[in-house]
């Protein structure tokens, strides 16, 4: 199972941003992304899923939105597939971290084949919103009524609040906000632990209580709130070698006081940062593979056994992060930032976009089915080919290119603001679209000096000389 979640309430950040953040993983290393903004003529009027058939009537009037959507050719085979994004109301949504589940409730309430999944999420609710909770009831009312084929959690942002929700069964769901001086980190398994069924800051679907009461699924005994990590959730050999690391290793980069294992089963679904959290924290634990333990693939502590114990965040099955940025020290029209990076995280840069746009740049917008330098998807993973063989030889070029591309970044979004105060409509869009160009142009120039200056650092090494 793949994807790797961080959110972050406006308390938590460290300019009061909310921050809703993903890794797109897949089942292998290729499954080319592109980067793309749907206006409302584009949105599909008549809906029906590829994988299950499954037809949604869709409400009218959709807004603009971006999306990170599986290419053309490929949403033939698969669906949309939209994953992340941001709409013109400047709510984001993330979707899905696939999670795990058990029989007991498999039991009770089975998947339905003919539902709706991941392919369908942010398509078929993010043109919709105009806050988190509004998509969270706007899903929950899906789900109760198509049902769905797989276990996943959702997150949803606006200014103000940021809510993970997840699916239990085929037709029920649960959701809990972030408390806004917290983050959570969810990997692929059932992550919300204490829930309230009588707080304001929880919903569910209506029957969900007697649904856990009337099969005694309580196995806790202890009622109102439930740790529904428990009840819903799994606890199978593999959590402790896929899941539960990834999650400890990032509340131990956030909170390094707090001694646990990384093989606890009880880590707490939100924590409280030992400082504030920045765009830089997310970008590094969502590349991270266990970096200063004895667990890191690339490093030199510990056992070969150590070394691949656990499953990295950061790893070759990445596909795409999406950092999902809803700003409240700016106007509403600027809010919503898209970080975007392509390919496997650890050899990569990620980049700012204005989301109140009508179009994206191409080396995002255009990626090809097959090898194309110039795209940033395929660029990535050729810096990756060589930087993999050699992670130290090319270290000090990659850091570089790192710190570069969110440099330049910070710097035109800073330049922009500033530049746009008196602007609205389509100015305004023809500005920020102008600005996104040139973040693009800059994330590329530093991705491609970067692989010029592996291909020369590695030539030096070859062995085939005389």
């Amino acid at each position: 199972m793949p994807c790797t979640t961080i959110l972050a309430g406006k308390k938590a950040t460290a300019d009061g941003s909310t921050l809703v953040a993903r890794n797109e993983d897949y089942g292998h290393a290729f499954n080319p992304k592109r980067f793309i903004v749907v206006t409302p003529e584009k949105q599909p009027k008549d809906y029906q899923s590829v994988t299950s058939k499954c037809k949604v009537e869709l409400p009218k009037n959709p807004m603009r939105y971006t999306a990170v959507p599986e290419l053309e050719s490929t949403m033939k085979k698969m669906g949309w597939w939209g994953e992340a994004g941001i709409n013109a109301a400047n709510v984001a949504m993330s979707a899905t971290e696939t999670s795990t589940t058990n029989s007991r409730v498999l039991g009770v309430d089975p998947m339905n084949k003919k539902g709706i999944g991941e392919e369908d999420f942010v398509t078929i609710v993010l043109p919709y919103i105009h806050s988190a909770r509004e998509g969270v009831k706007l899903l929950g009312k899906y789900l109760e009524k198509y049902g769905t084929y797989e276990s996943n959690g959702v997150a949803f942002s606006d200014k103000d609040e940021v809510w993970y929700m997840e699916t239990i069964g085929g037709h029920h769901w649960a959701a809990k906000k972030v408390p806004d001086d917290c983050y959570v980190a969810a990997p692929n398994w059932f992550s919300i632990t204490d829930f309230d069924f009588n707080s304001d800051n929880t919903m569910a679907s209506a029957d969900l209580e007697k649904m856990i009461k009337d099969n005694h699924m309580d196995i806790d005994h202890t009622g109102n709130p439930y740790n529904l990590r428990h009840v819903f959730g799994s606890h199978a050999d593999s959590d402790y070698e896929y899941n539960i690391p990834r999650q400890w290793y990032i509340q131990k980069l956030f909170n390094p006081s707090d001694v646990r294992e990384p093989d606890d089963p009880n880590l707490p679904f939100a924590k409280k940062p030992e400082h504030l959290l920045t765009i830089e924290d997310f970008k590094y634990a969502l590349s991270s593979r266990y970096q200063n333990t004895k667990y890191d693939p690339y490093g030199l502590k510990g056992t070969d056994a150590d070394r691949h114990a656990f499953r990295p965040i950061g790893f070759q099955r990445n596909q795409e992060l999406s950092i999902l940025q809803i700003r409240n020290d700016v106007p509403e029209k600027i809010a919503g930032i898209q970080w975007v990076a392509f390919g496997p995280n650890a050899f990569n840069g990620i980049a700012p976009y204005y989301t109140n746009v009508c179009d994206t740049p191409s080396t995002y917008r255009d990626t090809k089915e097959h090898f194309d330098i110039r795209d940033m998807y395929w660029l990535t993973h050729a810096i990756t080919t060589i930087a993999d063989e050699h992670p130290f030889r090319y270290s000090a070029s990659i850091e570089e290119m790192k710190q570069n591309t969110l440099a330049a970044g910070r710097h035109v979004l800073l330049e922009t603001d500033t530049s746009v105060n008196d602007l609205d409509g389509e100015k305004l869009q023809a500005e920020l679209k102008k600005a996104n160009e040139k973040t693009a142009q800059a994330t590329y120039n530093a991705a491609m000096k970067c692989f010029g200056d592996c291909v020369e650092t590695g030539s030096l090494q070859i062995r085939l000389n005389y």
